[in-house]
């Protein structure tokens, strides 16, 4: 029988109508510290980072309300739940792990790998201290190592603001820890009865003329003498020059120590945690 013109093949409609197109398949990292959780995906397919979820972890999150979030944030972007067929796992809070484990068993249907101290030996970073050294830091340094393939510092701009260095042979020989931007600033508004929160945003001059703009002044500026004073100590110290990468909700902020900076990217903690489940895999 001859098929009009336009129409299927009758041979081939059972496979134009029964057959679905396969999700792309994603990775999803999650980052959890002590401000906020970071969900990214990750696309195997196209290798591109799609807009992560941020979930304020001041107050005390279940699993209930971790799954609401994700649905809203996967039926936003018209994402599949199956397309999902890896998860890593870095916290550095305790008390959101089982949190955060039976979330992801419930709404992926699958379990994430818990990044942990056992998870360092397979990668080209090493530690003398696996069982100290925070996950999120160790996939900072694991992915920016990856990058650089030599000697490099990370600066994380996040609740607080650390610096993890590393030798040419991917050691990590050590890390500095001071508190961060916005924990600076809230501590300051929380523990004075005159001081005002303010904006997190740098100001045009270093001389403060208002309240506001003296504490903006003295944070900003201060930080970025901090970031400078750190980076030229600890390559004078090492005697070694370093790559240096930045990342971090803040890192946006202190842009203008963009100069400083051999790679600044917001996605790169999320990145090291792909790396770390993958090699573990």
């Amino acid at each position: 029988m001859r098929n009009k013109p336009g129409s299927i093949p009758t041979g081939l409609a059972c496979l134009f109508i029964f057959e679905k197109p396969m999700p792309q398949p994603m990775f999803l990292s999650i980052d959890a510290g002590n401000s906020t959780v970071v969900f990214g995906l990750y696309s195997e397919e196209t290798a591109t980072w799609h807009p992560t979820l941020r979930v304020d972890t001041r107050k005390k999150l279940s699993v209930l309300q971790l799954e609401k979030l994700l649905g809203h944030y996967f039926l936003e972007n018209d994402w599949k739940l199956e397309s999902v067929d890896a998860i890593g796992l870095s916290t550095v809070v305790p008390d959101l792990e089982p949190v955060l484990m039976q979330c992801c068993k419930n709404f992926f249907g699958r379990k994430p790998y818990l990044i942990n101290g056992y998870s360092y030996d397979k990668l080209p970073v090493h530690t003398g201290n696996p069982h100290e050294i925070g996950s999120d830091l160790m996939a900072n340094i694991t992915a920016a190592y990856s990058v650089f393939r030599e000697a490099c510092i990370v600066v994380d701009f996040g609740t607080a603001l650390t610096f993890s260095t590393v030798d040419d042979a991917g050691k990590v020989i050590g890390i500095n820890i001071v508190p961060g931007i916005k924990t600076a600033i809230n501590s300051l508004f929380s523990r004075t009865a005159k001081l005002p929160k303010v904006q997190f945003e740098m100001p045009a001059s270093i001389l403060g003329k208002t309240t506001v703009h003296s504490i903006q002044a003295g944070i900003f500026y201060g930080y970025t003498a901090l970031v400078k004073g750190m980076l030229a100590s600890i390559s004078a110290e090492t005697n070694c020059s370093y790559k240096i990468a930045a990342t971090g909700g803040l890192s946006a902020v202190m842009d203008h120590l963009n100069d400083q900076f051999d790679l600044v990217d917001i996605h790169l903690t999320l990145k090291g945690i792909h790396q770390i489940t993958s090699l573990n895999s």
